[in-house]
């Protein structure tokens, strides 16, 4: 009976861990601000960011949008950048894994581009196509298009060679073993590279909303920095930060659902 309670005791104590931590650490935060250990100008307590939470629900200044309205925009141009890579670069990743001549016509161009960072591609972007959602869009697709490709292609490299000599030897063709055997074996590779683009499609969003943005996460936190007003400054990143919490948990639930066969 006691062995039980205390297993139950330390199931407790494991699961409200994570948030004693995190409340310990934002009431040292509020506490070092009050006693004046760190400017209030430079760091906003955590009541402050949680009161301007709760004006911004409804109160437009000074960025001229209310919070929901700012996260509808950004969460259009993560989610259209992020599609678009996934897209594009998760089938070019897997024809270039399985069919060598396509691998060499395009991995030097591939190559050259890879190691390109997205906000390089704001300037030329700009030149291209302007400074309206579709640039901000492309900004972020340059993100998440590389993790697919590359894990696509590593993915599907990693097919076992007896299965597609197997499926030959029954007649298979190629193109039917790339479907049947390689798409399955790539799987789990797609769905890391998956994540690490919707992780740098996140991270992206606020270099992507300095293009002349009038609405946006990115583009409030950048009138809190004009307005100094680090509360602003804060509760934008906190929500940045809480959304792609959210899209990670959610991601990783519908890839242990679809993958469950491969565990």
């Amino acid at each position: 009976m006691k062995e039980k309670t205390d297993s139950r005791l330390f199931k407790l104590y494991d699961t409200l861990l994570p948030y004693i931590v995190v409340l310990i650490f934002l009431l040292f935060w509020q506490l070092s601000i009050r006693a004046g250990w760190v400017s209030s100008k430079k760091l906003a307590p955590p009541l402050d960011v949680l009161m301007t939470f709760i004006n911004k629900l409804s109160n437009t200044r000074p960025d001229g949008a209310t919070l929901q309205v700012n996260i509808l925009q950004s969460l259009k141009l993560s989610l259209s950048g992020l599609f678009l890579g996934v897209a594009i670069g998760t089938p070019l990743g897997l024809l270039m894994g399985w069919y060598k001549p396509i691998e060499r016509i395009v991995k030097p161009i591939f190559e050259l581009l890879r190691p390109i960072p997205a906000i390089a591609w704001i300037p030329l972007t700009i030149l291209w196509i302007g400074v309206g959602d579709p640039a901000k869009i492309m900004i972020i697709f340059f993100s998440a298009f590389v993790p697919c490709v590359l894990n696509s292609q590593s993915g599907i490299k990693q097919s076992k060679q007896v299965l597609i000599n197997l499926a030959k030897t029954f007649g298979a063709s190629n193109f039917e073993s790339f479907v049947r055997i390689g798409i399955p074996s790539a799987m789990p590779m797609v769905f890391a590279g998956v994540r690490i683009a919707l992780g740098n499609a996140w991270a992206t969003l606020v270099a992507a909303e300095l293009l002349a943005a009038n609405a946006g996460l990115g583009y409030m936190i950048t009138l809190g920095r004009q307005f100094g007003k680090p509360d602003l400054i804060i509760l934008g990143m906190v929500v940045i930060g809480v959304l792609g919490f959210l899209f990670t948990y959610t991601f990783e639930k519908v890839e242990k659902k679809l993958l469950g066969w491969r565990l």
